[in-house]
């Protein structure tokens, strides 16, 4: 943590600052190793402090250590008065990570001239990761391609979209799972066609295609991976929009390495699609993972992000034909100065279940 708050000093000067105050949990915790749920933290050129109430005081104690512990009864009250105990004058803040009632309530007792929205700048302070964070993210990423794996290997028909869902997780519990990185998603039939489907009481059928979107958290840190499974024979035209999406996701996958622009690897993927079936391609190509299963970098048509090493991404094409049926394949890999290592371990050639 030492280590992470010192290069994050380092910034200061450039950024004209005198410190930064945090409000978002995961950069608290990236910084503090604080795992509760509400909290600040400051940092100043020479002291951090980290304020909480008295339900997380001994918790902070025991996690955050070398770290000055501010127990606060009024959150408003307790940053004000550390802000002027410390004695900042230019204090950095990331403004989606603020209430719009907490921030009023702040400069109605700090003249607002001292807070300076680093939105921007510090959207990349996760990115790119050591190598604590890449062992647990890792762990994570095995975790839940044993859990899909074992998954694929329980499908009967007769089940439905929830039984799989729940499954999903009690496998991952097995296997090591801390919980799970987000709401997975089992979508199967015409279901599959909705990107961000929620599981439903629809059983499966012979010839659904059934997308199975997954991730656990394991310490902290969070996994993603999708695999779309046919249950029983596929069309023709299935068939040929699988091998399409595999395309994109392997033609991504060779693309990334270290300087590569994030919308150059989603125009990779895109560029398998063409005119014809673009349209059916409706979201980005892929997004950072870490402490959030959502985070910089974004690899979309408008990012502006540029890969580094040790960054960690998601890539994950997918076509989806409303009312009908859909496609999405996913790897998280870890981007290494001339290629990407992929973290996931499902194998992503189609599968059939006869």
């Amino acid at each position: 943590m030492s280590v992470r708050i010192s290069r994050l000093q380092k910034k200061f000067s450039a950024w004209k600052i005198d410190s930064l105050i945090f409000f978002n949990m995961n950069n608290i915790r990236y910084f503090s190793d604080f795992t509760g749920s509400d909290g600040v933290l400051l940092i100043s050129s020479d002291q951090t402090g980290l304020l909480v109430d008295g339900r997380y005081t001994t918790q902070a104690g025991l996690e955050a250590t070398d770290i000055q512990i501010i127990e606060y009864k009024n959150k408003v009250e307790g940053i004000v008065q550390a802000i002027k105990k410390f004695k900042l004058k230019r204090i950095g803040f990331e403004t989606d990570s603020i209430t719009l009632e907490m921030y009023n309530q702040l400069t109605g007792s700090i003249p607002k001239e001292i807070f300076i929205d680093l939105t921007d700048d510090l959207r990349l302070i996760r990115a790119c990761k050591d190598e604590t964070e890449i062992d647990l993210l890792k762990r994570a990423a095995e975790i839940s391609s044993s859990a899909i794996h074992s998954l694929v290997n329980q499908i009967k028909s007769g089940y439905t979209e929830k039984e799989l869902a729940l499954q999903l997780e009690i496998n991952a519990r097995k296997y090591g799972a801390d919980g799970i990185a987000f709401e997975a998603i089992v979508a199967t039939g015409k279901n599959s066609s909705l990107p961000h489907a929620q599981p439903t009481d629809r059983e499966i059928k012979k010839g659904d295609l059934i997308v199975i979107d997954f991730g656990v958290k394991y310490k902290g840190y969070c996994s993603d991976e999708t695999c779309t499974i046919a249950f029983g024979k596929l069309t023709d035209r299935q068939k040929n929009a699988y091998q399409m999406v595999k395309d994109a996701h392997d033609l991504a996958l060779a693309g990334i390495k270290a300087d590569v622009s994030a919308a150059d690897i989603d125009r990779l993927a895109r560029s398998v699609f063409g005119k014809k079936y673009g349209r059916y391609f409706s979201h980005g190509t892929g997004h950072g993972v870490g402490l959030e299963i959502h985070e910089a970098p974004r690899l979309s048509s408008n990012s502006n992000d540029i890969l580094r090493p040790w960054m960690v991404v998601t890539v994950e094409p997918g076509l989806y034909f409303p009312g009908l049926w859909g496609i999405r394949i996913e790897d998280t890999v870890l981007v290494k100065e001339n290629s990407c290592e992929k973290l996931t371990k499902m194998d992503k050639e189609l599968t059939i279940i006869e």
